[in-house]
Parts: C-alpha cells; sequence; structure tokens
C-alpha cells in the first residue's frame, strides 16, 4: 500500500471546514485519482436538518467539477468517531465512481486505522448496467 498520510490530511483538512451545527458530528473526506489529484470536503448541514450534504459528497462534487479521473483511494475521518465508514448513500455515490477495488481508508483524529476495498464495505450496490445505463 502506499504511504496515505497526504489523503489524510486532505480530509482532516476538510473536517475543520465542516458546518455541522446540528449534529455537531464533523466529518471530512478525501478522493486521490491515478494521477495523483486529491479532492476533498466536509458535511455541510442546514437548518432543515438531515438535509444537507455528506463529506463524501461534497468531494465527489468537486471530483466531478475538477474533471473526473479514475479514482484510486478515499480516506474518511470523523472527530468524534474512529474507523467512521461511509454512510449507506455515499457508499452507493462513491461505488458509481470508484471501482470495487478501490481502497478505503478509514481514520481517526491521528491516521489511518483500517483499510478497506469498496466491495468489502459495500458488496451489493446498484449498478448502472442493471437499469440499461452505463456505468460512468
Amino acid at each position: 500500500m502506499t504511504n496515505s498520510k497526504d489523503l489524510f490530511d486532505a480530509a482532516y483538512a476538510a473536517m475543520q471546514k465542516t458546518h455541522s451545527p446540528y449534529s455537531q458530528f464533523p466529518v471530512g473526506a478525501a478522493i486521490r485519482t491515478s494521477d495523483g489529484r486529491i479532492y476533498s470536503g466536509c458535511n455541510i448541514e442546514v437548518v432543515s436538518y438531515p438535509e444537507g450534504w455528506c463529506a463524501e459528497t461534497t468531494a465527489l462534487s468537486h471530483f466531478v467539477m475538477g474533471g473526473g479521473g479514475t479514482i484510486t483511494e478515499i480516506a474518511v475521518v470523523a472527530e468524534k468517531k474512529a474507523k467512521c465508514t461511509p454512510c449507506g448513500g455515499c457508499r452507493q455515490r462513491l461505488a458509481e465512481f470508484a471501482g470495487p477495488d478501490v481502497l478505503l481508508h478509514l481514520c481517526d483524529n491521528d491516521g489511518i486505522v483500517e483499510t478497506l476495498t469498496m466491495k468489502e464495505i459495500f458488496p451489493f450496490g446498484f449498478e448502472a448496467e442493471v437499469l440499461g445505463g452505463a456505468k460512468g
């Protein structure tokens, strides 16, 4: 496995920018592409809680707006929970853009605690082919 400290650092820095006044649960996420670009995001809440969006969703939107690419690694960190996994919706969103062998790093406030693949964390996600669409 590669040294993914820079990916953790990007997720952690994003977590510091969270807008989570209702849940008080700051989360950061970062995505690395095969060409080394890193896209990060934090969770952003609105007064009609639980509306808003997750850190992974924000990172994915930066990834798409930045031109996309091939995702190789993802890191997720939550200030109050070690090894915070993406929620079910974010697992599906990530799986839309990240293949089953993409590494998902679960972190605590000090760094990576555990690494899984997308297939391990989300083995039975919807696939676009079933709906007649093309992935990507």
